[in-house]
């Protein structure tokens, strides 16, 4: 397991953050996000054997996020 922070810059509320971390539920290999829109990040733990940060990425953007790693 591995941790990553992913700068997200158009987070404007809660609902943002908790739709961010529900990528935990939507993405195998992903056991952890917390999501702060107060601070424009998200806190990734995911099993680098099952998902990569690019795939997270593409998730956040998905539900229509811009995130990049920081």
């Amino acid at each position: 397991m591995i941790k990553k922070t992913f700068r997200v810059e158009d987070m404007h509320c809660t609902n943002c953050a908790m739709k961010l971390e529900s990528i935990e539920d939507s993405l195998e290999g992903v056991k952890e996000v917390n999501a702060s829109y107060h601070r424009l990040e998200m806190i990734v733990v995911f099993d680098e054997t099952q998902v990569n940060e690019d795939q997270i990425i593409a998730a956040a953007k998905k539900k229509g996020y811009q995130a990049v790693l920081v």
